[in-house]
């Protein structure tokens, strides 16, 4: 203990000289933030999730037309991606309530948001959902109605 201290503050006190620590070498922080950066970057492509696009091959018999097609449809909330990323719905698991759509996927009724909706001519006949599953639910990337029948 100092002399400070230990006189309850009445003696004098030495401060610390400003200088004195110049003459002892500085760390480089020239290399810390880019450091830091990597290691955040490495962090985030560790333990982010998988792509969820895959191909499990029932249109490998399409046409190229049709998958040309596939591969242009778009909705308000952008492209479909592919044929392979889309699922047939069947007619029991979709329906209208209101002027909007919604499907049943994975045993749960979902919301198709309007902008989610494909508004050209369905060239297959059959309903399609695109899915997209996150870290909050399921949500719809594009939709595309089919006759119901």
């Amino acid at each position: 203990m100092s002399n400070w201290i230990v006189s309850g503050g009445r003696a004098p006190h030495r401060g610390r000289d400003a200088f004195a620590c110049a003459s002892q070498p500085r760390q480089a922080t020239r290399w810390k933030p880019p450091l830091q950066m990597t290691s955040a970057a490495l962090l985030i492509a560790l333990t982010a999730p998988p792509a969820l696009a895959r191909d499990r091959g029932q249109y490998a018999g399409s046409s190229p037309e049709m998958k040309a097609w596939f591969d242009s449809l778009r909705s308000g909330k952008g492209p479909c991606c592919s044929d392979a990323d889309g699922s047939a719905v069947s007619d029991v698991d979709w329906e209208t309530r209101n002027g909007h759509y919604r499907v049943r996927i994975d045993g749960e009724w979902v919301d198709v948001p309007d902008e989610a909706v494909i508004t050209e001519p369905n060239r297959v006949g059959r309903t399609m959902v695109w899915p997209m599953r996150g870290y909050l639910g399921i949500s719809i990337r594009c939709f595309m109605p089919g006759s119901m029948t």
